[in-house]
């Protein structure tokens, strides 16, 4: 049997390097292709196109799973809501993307992981919203370039707790934003403790549809991204 064909959803930034300086650039921490590698799986960047957002389909048909990655705030507005004093910088191109790529691959039942960012587009994907600055954020929002470690309790039986591999975990986070209203068909199924906040959702309706809210890529052979492959593989045995 073929290696599964990862798609990871990249940044848009400005960045310098060598003798390059302030160049729009596609970015994508590595350790993300490196836990789909680890996972037995073809990683590919997804850098925001235009195009595509129109057709997904064009993507999509090349690939077998998605991960919607981290990064930065998801516009307020694709949730009916207004910019908070907190909002960090948004990226429309990015959003477009990322929103039309989700949508359509559970359209498709494709498997779909979010992570951090991603799980909170897979939530606005369904009609959910979003905290744009949760209230005990100082657990989950740590100095720039760091990440936090805190635990997390998972709804036993779910497929967050399958995926992990236990109802209990250690996880690294990043973040300032978090899940408000749950969209469509959308269930919470991880909490950080002690703060409750919402770290795992899942669409029990899909193949394979969880969010995330910790950092699963920054853990070594990830169980998570392991899951997300296997559940690609299962769907091409199935075909």
């Amino acid at each position: 049997m073929r290696a599964p064909v990862v798609g990871i959803s990249a940044a848009l930034h400005r960045a310098s390097w060598t003798v390059w300086s302030d160049v729009e650039a596609n970015l994508s921490p590595r350790t993300y292709t490196e836990a789909v590698i680890d996972a037995g799986a073809v990683p590919v960047l997804l850098p925001p196109d235009e195009g595509t957002a129109l057709e997904p389909d064009r993507v999509l048909d090349l690939l077998d799973a998605i991960v919607l990655s981290g990064g930065s705030d998801l516009d307020p507005e694709l949730y009916g809501a207004r910019p908070g004093a907190a909002l960090q910088p948004t990226n429309r191109h990015r959003d477009a993307y990322e929103l039309a790529l989700a949508r359509r691959a559970l359209e498709r039942d494709m498997p779909v992981l979010g992570i951090c960012r991603g799980m909170e587009l897979l939530n606005v994907a369904r009609g959910g919203t979003l905290d744009q600055h949760a209230s005990g954020v100082e657990l989950h929002l740590p100095a720039p370039g760091t990440f936090s470690e805190h635990d997390v309790r998972l709804e036993p039986g779910s497929l967050a707790a399958d995926a992990v591999g236990s109802e209990h975990a250690t996880v690294r986070s990043h973040h300032h934003q978090g899940v408000g209203e749950l969209g469509e068909g959308v269930v919470a199924t991880g909490w950080s403790v002690p703060d409750a906040v919402i770290e795992a959702i899942e669409l029990p309706a899909s193949r394979f549809a969880l969010g995330v809210l910790w950092h699963t890529e920054e853990t070594p052979r990830s169980p998570v991204v392991a899951s997300l492959v296997q559940a690609a593989h299962a769907r091409e045995a199935a075909a």
